[in-house]
């Protein structure tokens, strides 16, 4: 099994910033990709950035220029740094990794975590 715990998330106003971050811990082999998604009320859930292992990234468009996502590889932690957040990146941000687990022979999975809450409000 893979955890993850996120924190970071709250109330800022527009303009401002925020920094999550996301630990997994587990029966980890290693992991293939780290990202966020976020899910509004009545929408999908969406992609918002993802990082490979080997460092390469992708950003939705409507955040590309405002958030950066980075890793670290020896904590297993992933970070997300918004900056100029905007009344629609309100939204409940979810944690998630492809992971390959440490069972024999091993098995590739996708992993979430609980969600945290960033809410952009004057």
């Amino acid at each position: 099994q893979v955890q993850l715990v996120e924190s970071g998330g709250g109330l800022v106003q527009p303009g401002g910033s925020l920094r999550l971050s996301c630990a997994a811990s587990g029966s980890i082999r290693s992991i293939n990709v780290m990202g966020w998604h976020r899910q509004a009320p009545g929408k999908q859930r969406d992609l918002v950035a993802q990082i490979i292992s080997g460092g390469s990234t992708n950003y939705a468009d409507s955040v590309k220029g405002r958030f950066t996502i980075s890793r670290d590889n020896a904590k297993n932690t992933v970070y997300l740094q918004m900056n100029g957040l905007k009344p629609e990146d309100t939204a409940v941000y979810y944690c998630t990794v492809v992971a390959l687990d440490l069972s024999s022979p091993p098995t590739l999975g996708r992993y979430w975590g609980q969600g945290t809450q960033v809410t952009v409000s004057s």
